[in-house]
């Protein structure tokens, strides 16, 4: 199965770019140019990950982040930028960001913190789903 990645930066020639390396690369790429397409996107579509830009106008990421999280708990979410302070990533990784990344960004080391991310969500929904069925077991007395 693809891995379903959104992409969220206000710089529409980066968003494009980095959307065609990754697709070339076999993921199912989905974009937005702010906060609020995000959130709507994903209010009708469950994507495995979420690269999300610091700084965008509008809505920053560090408040798109806490909404994602909020709408969707189990998305993954890479906080990307090009004007990171070790504040801002401390705060992402504090309200749920699974990675940190500066721009430009090496394609390769994106790649593996998207499988990496990915993985780590299918983790998590595979115990849900155990523990579901545990819970399913136990009540029918098996």
């Amino acid at each position: 199965m693809k891995i379903k990645v959104l992409l969220v930066d206000d710089e529409e020639q980066f968003v494009e770019t980095l959307a065609q390396r990754l697709e070339a690369r076999g993921f199912v790429v989905d974009t937005a140019f702010n906060g609020d397409r995000c959130l709507a996107i994903l209010k009708d579509k469950d994507m495995d990950v979420v690269i999300l830009d610091v700084q965008m106008p509008g809505r920053s990421g560090i408040d798109t982040l806490k909404e994602i999280k909020k709408l969707r708990p189990l998305t993954e979410v890479i906080m990307l930028t090009g004007h990171a302070t070790v504040q801002m990533a401390i705060d992402g990784m504090r309200l749920g960001a699974y990675d940190f990344l500066m721009k430009p960004t090496e394609i390769d080391e994106l790649v593996e913190k998207l499988n990496k991310a990915h993985a780590r969500k299918a983790e998590h929904e595979d115990r849900i789903m155990q523990a579901k069925i545990k819970g399913i077991t136990e009540k029918s007395g098996w």
